[in-house]
């Protein structure tokens, strides 16, 4: 059966799964890291993709994005991915395949998923015991939402300014969303929905998105399909 190609939709955030082939190491050293980071920021606004969440993991990275267009998001990815892996492989000195095959998207009900998603990736050092605090890690949007320091690459989405009505009020919520961090259920649900390429939210937001796009975006239910009687 022919994979599905990615669902890809304007105007919506979208969470984006990069890997390392065979989940071999990507980023180095503070080099590779601020070489990635300085790419994304040059080619998210190349294609329009604003960019709400990110963290670089040594062999993975995860981005929470809204692209303007049906192909910013794809163009965007494969120049960054294009782009670093030259790099990479020229300052390592090695050859062939960087990257785990194409990157895994899915779109994300911004109501519902959105500020879990944001929480999840600035999380995700502090999940695989690299730092204590989300903070602490370099490579990541965590400290920037959290008001220790400026990330211009990164805009915020209606969501994030709901939180409160000042910088401190966001922040401060923010920081409680990170501190109380996600129910394993929500985690599965958007590490798995990202991975498989379905589409997560409410009935009514999917049935909604399915009208936007011919490409099936959730998974069909198991078993043959019910037959329709005939009418004579």
């Amino acid at each position: 059966m022919a994979r599905l190609p990615r669902l890809t939709l304007p105007q919506h955030p979208h969470h984006v799964i990069q890997r390392g082939n065979n989940r071999q190491v990507v980023f180095t050293d503070a080099e590779d890291f601020e070489k990635f980071l300085a790419l994304l920021a040059e080619h998210s606004v190349k294609n329009q993709v604003q960019v709400h969440a990110y963290v670089a993991m040594p062999n993975h990275f995860h981005l929470l994005v809204t692209p303007a267009s049906e192909e910013g998001l794809p163009k965007m990815m494969q120049s960054v991915g294009r782009a670093y892996a030259q790099y990479f492989n020229k300052r390592h000195q090695r050859t062939g395949t960087l990257w785990e095959g194409r990157y895994r998207a899915t779109v994300l009900e911004a109501q519902t998923y959105l500020l879990p998603c944001m929480a999840f990736i600035d999380s995700n050092p502090v999940r695989s015991g690299m730092v204590a605090q989300a903070a602490d890690y370099p490579w990541s949007s965590a400290a920037h939402w959290l008001g220790l320091r400026h990330d211009r690459m990164l805009s915020p989405h209606a969501a994030y300014w709901a939180l409160g009505n000042t910088p401190f009020a966001r922040e401060a919520a923010y920081a409680s969303m990170l501190q109380e961090g996600q129910s394993q259920q929500v985690e599965r649900l958007l590490a798995d929905a990202a991975l498989s390429g379905w589409a997560l939210g409410s009935p009514e937001f999917v049935q909604g998105l399915q009208q936007q796009t011919p490409r099936r975006i959730i998974k069909s239910k198991p078993g043959r399909p019910r037959k329709t009687p005939v009418e004579n």
